[in-house]
């Protein structure tokens, strides 16, 4: 299972399923982050969180606790 969390910066992925429970799925999910959708990884801190991304046409700044939870191809 390969993760956003695995992602290297100026790569896109598509997603393929959320993981997780109640709250924390639902703040991904309103992000903007569903599946199917396509993110671009614009870069990364210099320790490697957040990742910022573009999602949807926006800019978006996750951490990587939270990318362990979206799936991704």
């Amino acid at each position: 299972m390969r993760t956003l969390k695995d992602v290297n910066a100026g790569q896109t992925c598509t997603v393929v399923r959320l993981h997780g429970e109640g709250a924390v799925k639902r703040r991904i999910m309103d992000m903007g982050i569903t599946k199917g959708v396509e993110i671009f990884v614009r870069k990364l801190a210099p320790l490697g969180d957040p990742m910022e991304l573009n999602v949807r046409g926006y800019e978006l700044s996750i951490r990587k606790a939270d990318a362990e939870k979206i799936e991704v191809v």
